[in-house]
């Protein structure tokens, strides 16, 4: 147990510090998780930890790296992938016309938009292709910026693709320039900064599950507002949306919903 357990002031502290609303996450495996990095630091309470964080910016960017949660993989649930290959694409297609603006939010280790790129090439001429991929953590956004991957990571993509986009370095796999100048990575915020609008397709897969319920609406509107009419949103297997049709959503598939 820590001492001073003041986990509210924390909270405060945190948003003070790195404009980080700790209210939005689910409190309890969001202290717990929390409590666990404190405890492998010099800090003996949530006072001495903010104090840390203040003057060793190597603590607070490790912090900010530890509260977002980083599960990645390239083309995750093949299945899905599937779907937007042979149905989502070609429709979105057909309405848009081949300059369709695609924004990856919360893209993590940038697995997910190179997998949209990849995915999308089958369609279109890269030269068309412009995914822009956001993320809270800067870390994760150099990390992406880099593409280099492990051989986990990169097992579920194509064999075609592997080969044509993936060049091995070691024991791991670099994404090709060709790929990466397709995506535009960016520093953001799902809970205060603004959305790009227009979006004729916008993917969140795997990361609102950590949200509170009214974080998770407000996140799930805003996403409708960020969408073009008849644009998609693609969410994660992990996740459902309860009240899509109060929302304006129309369910497609399973992961798909279309702003009507």
């Amino acid at each position: 147990m820590l001492e001073n357990d003041n986990y509210e002031k924390f909270k405060k502290d945190v948003y003070n510090l790195a404009k980080i609303d700790l209210n939005a996450y689910k409190e309890k495996q969001m202290r717990r998780r929390i409590n666990t990095l404190i405890t492998k630091s010099v800090a003996k309470s949530y006072d001495e930890y903010v104090a840390l964080l203040k003057k060793d910016k190597e603590e607070f960017e490790k912090f900010i790296n530890f509260l977002t949660i980083n599960v990645s993989e390239f083309y995750r649930n093949p299945d899905q992938w599937k779907i937007l290959d042979s149905e989502v694409f070609p429709e979105l297609i057909k309405k848009f016309g081949k300059n369709i603006k695609i924004w990856s939010a919360a893209c993590s280790t940038g697995d997910e938009p190179y997998s949209l790129v990849m995915a999308l090439s089958k369609h279109m001429p890269l030269t068309n292709i412009k995914i822009i991929a956001t993320d809270i953590d800067k870390q994760v956004l150099d990390t992406a910026r880099m593409g280099i991957y492990n051989e986990k990571s990169i097992a579920a993509v194509p064999d075609e693709m592997k080969r044509k986009y993936f060049t091995k370095v070691g024991n791991s796999y670099k994404i090709s320039d060709e790929i990466k100048r397709r995506v535009e990575f960016k520093e953001h915020d799902l809970l205060k900064d603004p959305y790009p609008q227009g979006c004729h397709m916008i993917v969140c897969r795997n990361v609102v599950i950590y949200f509170t319920e009214e974080a998770k609406t407000e996140i799930y509107e805003k996403f409708y507002k960020a969408l073009a009419v008849g644009g998609i949103l693609f969410i994660g297997s992990t996740e459902q949306i309860m009240n899509y049709k109060d929302l304006g959503y129309e369910r497609r598939k399973s992961f798909f919903f279309e702003k009507k």
